[in-house]
């Protein structure tokens, strides 16, 4: 919560709107009325059409424009004062959360349904362009109107439609409001996420360059009467670089959220949480040591004359066969002389079996083999394109089982001799994906107690395993 007394006079927000995808505005609100007329129309002409993906803050006649995009809704604010941009844009980011928190779906339609509910959060959140109220239990109290709950939008493209755009998410936990101010009538059940986001780079030889992992526990509780909890992670956990000589597992450094008791966590490595309203994160965390690329991109660029190039790019799935990556997307450019591009998608190949290694081994190749073969009919559904607006091939695969790899063999016709040149302009790889149930990191979750002494209370657990792609890059 930022007081108002600690605040300069003049020095916050003249407005904040949200935009839809055509530019329609869907909600807006001055705070101060110096807000110039068609404002958003400006903010709209200007982003849309700016040349690659418009910065997060930026100046136009005067008006400085800070906004967050979420799905394709547009979340803007407006000032004529220099406030400080990170401070704006964590203001966004908290609006999302709640507007997400009371309506369950974020998108068009629930903030369509539910104007009342979030033009009353943000007369509560934000007083005369000063943020006011910014903790869920002090929102709780003063927000009065339902929520009116959408379900979560229909898949809008082919990709997604065949599974593409579908990113692991249970239904139950992500679209069930938490902020209702007359409670839930559901079931006691909470949920723990452990995301982790992956940075790798590897060099044209398929080597790893420089590497890390961002990570949070993140919670979302729909506990009657919020009952404290523990949460043990491992018990040879060791935070800070300067203690990598005690052993263990390692972390970089970690952040904790303030409803976490850390009194226990020293000797037994466990968190005592009294969770807030709403979704929250428990712990943030970050580590830069080696660890195993999930993916492994192998690429290998021949010129089969002045005029053509054939561009070979293997990716190998280096997680245990029991495991798979889903939204499988990866994206590379191609030369500006390219005056034809054919990507043809080869079929996927599980590792050979091990010469011996005994009954471990034998079982550890069957599996593999079980799940290529499972995953066949997934590889029909591959899908590799030539974008010849954005100048890059895109391949899509819709699930990628562990141990196996597969292939994209693309034919790349040039308009005039290469001379070495254009092989240079292939490239960089860019690798998207979600696998559910893994962490490269390592940190696990023993254990999760709730401590409610009431009679017949049975809540149920949910602990899920995520990790995504932040900037999995190779060089070709």
């Amino acid at each position: 919560r930022y007081p108002r007394r600690e605040c300069v006079p003049g020095r916050m927000i003249s407005q904040l709107f949200v935009l839809s995808p055509r530019g329609d505005t869907i909600i807006s609100r001055e705070y101060r009325g110096d807000a110039v007329k068609g404002t958003s129309e400006i903010f709209f002409r200007k982003a849309k059409f700016w040349k690659g993906d418009a910065p997060p803050v930026f100046n136009l006649e005067g008006i400085s424009f800070v906004h967050i995009k979420k799905g394709s809704l547009w979340f803007v604010v407006t000032t004529k004062f220099n406030v400080s941009p990170s401070m704006l844009i964590e203001l966004l980011e908290r609006v999302t959360t709640y507007i997400k928190d009371y309506c369950g779906v974020l998108s068009e339609e629930s903030i369509r349904k539910n104007f009342t509910l979030i033009y009353e959060l943000l007369d509560e959140m934000i007083d005369y362009g000063y943020p006011q109220l910014m903790a869920t239990d002090e929102l709780k109290v003063h927000i009065r109107s339902e929520p009116v709950v959408v379900k979560r939008p229909p898949p809008r493209s082919v990709a997604e439609r065949i599974g593409f755009g579908r990113r692991t998410a249970r239904a139950d936990a992500t679209t069930r409001t938490t902020l209702s101010s007359k409670g839930s009538s559901g079931k006691n059940e909470i949920f723990v996420d452990i995301l982790e986001r992956l940075r790798v780079l590897f060099n044209a030889e398929g080597y790893v360059v420089n590497s890390g992992v961002e990570g949070c526990i993140q919670m979302k509780s729909f506990l009657s009467g919020n009952p404290p909890l523990e949460l043990a992670v491992n018990p040879d956990l060791v935070i800070g670089a300067e203690n990598r000589s005690s052993g263990g597992f390692l972390l970089d450094d970690a952040t904790f959220h303030e409803c976490v008791d850390l009194s226990n966590f020293e000797g037994e490595r466990v968190l005592g949480i009294k969770p807030p309203d709403g979704e929250f994160v428990v712990m943030n965390y970050r580590m830069s040591c080696d660890f195993r690329a999930p993916f492994r991109v192998l690429p290998h660029i021949e010129e089969v004359s002045p005029y053509k190039l054939e561009f070979t790019l293997k990716i190998r799935a280096d997680i245990p066969p029991k495991n798979y990556g889903t939204h499988v997307i990866v994206k590379f450019g191609v030369p500006r002389a390219a005056t034809a591009v054919v990507p043809t998608v080869e079929a996927a190949a599980a590792p050979p079996p091990a010469a011996s290694g005994g009954i471990r081994a034998r079982a550890a190749a069957a599996a593999a083999a079980a799940g290529a073969g499972s995953g066949a009919a997934a590889e029909r559904l591959q899908i590799a394109e030539f974008d010849s607006k954005a100048r890059e091939v895109v391949w899509s695969i819709k699930k990628f089982q562990g141990g196996r790899e597969v292939t994209l063999k693309t034919s790349i016709t040039l308009s005039s001799p290469s001379a070495g040149s254009a092989r240079k302009e292939v490239g960089p790889i860019g690798v998207d994906f979600e696998i559910p149930m893994y962490n490269v990191s390592g940190l696990q979750v023993r254990y999760l107690r709730i401590i409610e002494s009431a009679k017949g209370y049975k809540p149920q657990r949910w602990v899920r395993y995520v990790t995504q792609a932040s900037s999995y890059v190779s060089r070709c």
